[in-house]
């Protein structure tokens, strides 16, 4: 987003993007769908993931998402493809307890678009963006704590947390410090109103790139536990997938990216080794993944041009090997953020 080049406040408005599934023939090329397999798309939204796999004969596809008007978009793939697939409003770190309930013992693919959708920003009423006014929701299932419980309600210390480890933004101190101060007069309600008080303290980007950005990534992933809710999907994705079965991840921003690059590389038995003069107290377990060489796999200049949003975008992706899942790991835990758990399996 373009600012104002002296130095006010940057703009707030503009139109929505349509909605274009990233790095989709990358991550196309990474499942390679069979004849007979079944494949689950953990975050569904319109649908674009789900019909390019439909695509391919003989394959059926479960669509998951926590989101309720995601709906409509798998009543019309559900029209296209009646007897190859199947829709559940679910997240997809519960993706293993779904497929047993539909009595799909194994997948032979599982696709993850982490974050936020076009349409989900482009709807105001949802309050994901600061682009056009709206209430301070950022709620995908529009149930449980608003952004605006957050802001209103969490002392000056957690504020400051949240948008420091989930936003990695540097004035969050002073971001919480005059969140708290300005909230006893009047309450923060809409996302302008939060924006316009970030833009006095941040100083804009050179790049152009609204000062509110980082705030509002981070309390939009506190508010739907995104990163928790991550390493349950990856940790459910590793459970469920058959032997040779592709795990397939799109991020767009480096805490996302992080945790899966961890997650994947421990699973591939390329974690850290003990010291060679120490006794080991047991043998490493067998690798649950195999991982492809050149990753992570970034979008094409075309692409980029076309969808602007692709631009942070990283896929990783692995193969599931014959060996059992590996024990959680409690260091990965430890980068879901502050005031979040995982829950145990």
């Amino acid at each position: 987003m373009m600012g104002s080049g002296n130095g006010s406040q940057p703009p707030v408005t503009g139109g929505p993007a349509p909605h274009h599934p990233v790095l989709l023939p990358e991550v196309l090329t990474a499942l390679a769908p069979q004849t007979g397999g079944i494949y689950l798309d953990g975050t569904f939204g319109a649908g674009g993931y789900t019909r390019a796999i439909l695509a391919h004969s003989g394959v059926h596809v479960v669509g998951l998402d926590r989101d309720p008007t995601a709906k409509q978009a798998a009543a019309s793939v559900a029209a296209d493809y009646p007897d190859t697939f199947t829709f559940r409003q679910a997240r997809f770190g519960t993706l293993h307890d779904v497929v047993h309930s539909l009595d799909r013992p194994s997948l032979q693919g599982v696709v993850l678009d982490i974050g936020v959708s076009s349409m989900q920003l482009d709807q105001a009423e949802r309050g994901f963006s600061f682009r056009v006014d709206g209430p301070l929701d950022m709620r995908m299932e529009r149930d449980g704590p608003s952004a605006a419980d957050i802001v209103n309600g969490a002392d000056e210390t957690t504020l400051a947390s949240i948008l420091f480890h989930l936003g990695g933004e540097r004035d969050s101190r002073r971001i919480a410090r005059a969140i708290v101060a300005d909230r006893v007069a009047t309450p923060f309600l809409r996302t302008r109103q939060l924006a316009e008080l970030v833009a006095r303290i941040v100083r804009g980007s050179p790049k152009g790139i609204h000062p509110a950005t980082k705030t509002f990534q981070a309390l939009r992933i506190a508010v739907n536990d995104e990163l928790g809710e991550l390493l349950m999907g990856l940790e459910a994705a590793e459970q469920t997938l058959a032997p040779g079965g592709v795990l397939a991840v799109v991020t767009f921003h480096s805490l996302e990216d992080r945790l899966v690059k961890r997650f994947l590389t421990r699973a591939a038995g390329r974690g850290a080794a003990g010291s060679r003069h120490l006794p080991q107290a047991q043998a490493p377990a067998p690798p649950s993944f195999t991982l492809p060489s050149g990753q992570p796999v970034l979008p094409s200049a075309t692409e980029v041009e076309r969808n602007p949003r692709a631009r942070s975008a990283k896929l990783r992706y692995a193969i599931r090997t014959e060996a059992p899942p590996l024990k959680p790991d409690p260091e990965l835990r430890s980068l879901i953020g502050p005031n979040r758990t995982v829950t145990e399996r």
